[in-house]
């Protein structure tokens, strides 16, 4: 037990000495850090050479601050970078770089690499914040445009990159329009595909930024056809047909709504139809990975059909003939219950009637005498005879 903790205490030992030791060899620094804009998207960072080294014997990496994690970054052995630099992208006026140096034959991650030395860069001029910033391009021309606060502006663009050549193609918009909600400038749409930047200065300051690249939505094609609805479209020609796909969202009667999407050779999309259903469409355009970052956003609600009310035969069948029902029971059962005695009269026992015949037959028989026709007796008038004398019939007759 006690051979093993001294033998640990040694290694902990030899690894704090190369530990120092690591630290003690570190390389030194670059140095002089400074910066210059090249034009209003352009920055160029340059530093001096750290002391103590030679040419050659390091190299050096950068990163911006935001990228602390980025572990997969580049060695140079040049003392200066140049990189494209956009307010509207970061929302910000001013960025930080770092830059460090590295042994010229380990450019990973090790431990003698210098201390990482900052840099604050600051636009050329305050930040002129815009909003919504579109650029709409078709067959002949492109419109960006943006919202601000109506001040005057002057617009110019180019080609984004840092090169000297693209460096040299900065020129100024000569269609630039005011409205009441946005401004502008229309654009020769090569530019546009270029991926260009665009910077607007105001009285207040300046705004950099690469707008989004967008088409209007495409129009929907609606055709009926047997039971079904065939939905066809148009794109600009802009860009190869095959480099488009489609999103479409459609929603019938008070269904849940239902989205495809859909590349060029699938058209026409079709969807049953429903006569009794009134269907509504929405669509958006946008390109494939591979075609760049061209998009739309989605267009008017279009509709097709109406909506008919349901067929209610059945709802009111099946509550009408449980009524009928139930009321015909009822006026059975108090039909039954008033006339219970002619329907289901009382039967007497037979043998209740026997006994009675043979206790009261004498009864029964005067009864039945009784009950015999009885003719009324005629009244009968009594004659009285008077007898005369002949003397006096001869003297009434004389």
């Amino acid at each position: 037990m006690t051979v093993t903790r001294e033998f640990f205490t040694f290694l902990t030992c030899i690894a704090m000495l190369m530990v120092y030791q690591c630290k003690g060899d570190r390389l030194p620094p670059p140095t002089g850090l400074s910066y210059r804009w090249l034009d209003p998207f352009t920055v160029n960072v340059s530093w001096q050479k750290p002391r103590g080294v030679a040419d050659g014997e390091v190299q050096y990496k950068y990163r911006r601050m935001k990228d602390a994690t980025d572990n997969s970054l580049a060695c140079s052995e040049w003392r200066n970078f140049t990189e494209n630099l956009l307010t509207e992208e970061t929302g910000s006026d001013r960025w930080t770089f770092e830059v460090w140096t590295v042994g010229s034959q380990n450019c990973g991650k090790s431990l003698n690499d210098s201390t990482h030395v900052p840099v604050t860069i600051h636009a050329p001029k305050p930040r002129a914040e815009m909003k919504d910033i579109k650029c709409f391009i078709s067959n002949g021309d492109a419109n960006c445009s943006w919202i601000s606060g109506g001040q005057p502006f002057n617009v110019t663009y180019r080609t984004c990159g840092h090169t000297e050549k693209v460096l040299k193609r900065l020129k100024e918009c000569d269609q630039p329009y005011s409205g009441r909600t946005r401004n502008g400038c229309y654009l020769e749409s090569d530019a546009v595909l270029n991926n260009i930047c665009m910077v607007v200065a105001t009285e207040a300051g300046q705004s950099t930024f690469k707008p989004a690249l967008m088409i209007h939505s495409p129009k929907l094609n609606i055709k009926e056809e047997n039971n079904s609805l065939n939905l066809s479209w148009t794109l600009p020609k802009i860009i190869n047909d095959k480099c488009w796909e489609l999103k479409v969202c459609f929603k019938q009667c008070n269904m849940p709504k239902e989205c495809r999407t859909l590349n060029y050779e699938t058209q026409p999309m079709q969807v049953t139809y429903d006569k009794r259903c009134r269907y509504e469409f929405q669509s958006r355009a946008k390109t494939t990975n591979y075609c760049g970052n061209i998009s739309s956003d989605f267009g008017d609600v279009v509709f097709y059909g109406t909506n008919e009310p349901p067929d209610e035969t059945l709802t009111v069948v099946a509550i009408v003939i449980p009524i009928i029902l139930s009321a015909c029971i009822i006026l059975s059962c108090y039909c039954f219950r008033r006339h219970s005695s002619i329907i289901c009269p009382i039967i007497p026992d037979p043998s209740a009637i026997f006994k009675e015949m043979m206790m009261n037959g004498n009864k029964e028989v005067k009864t039945a005498e009784e009950s015999l026709y009885t003719p009324m007796p005629e009244p009968v008038e009594s004659c009285k005879i008077t007898l005369i004398a002949e003397n006096s019939v001869l003297q009434q007759n004389s």
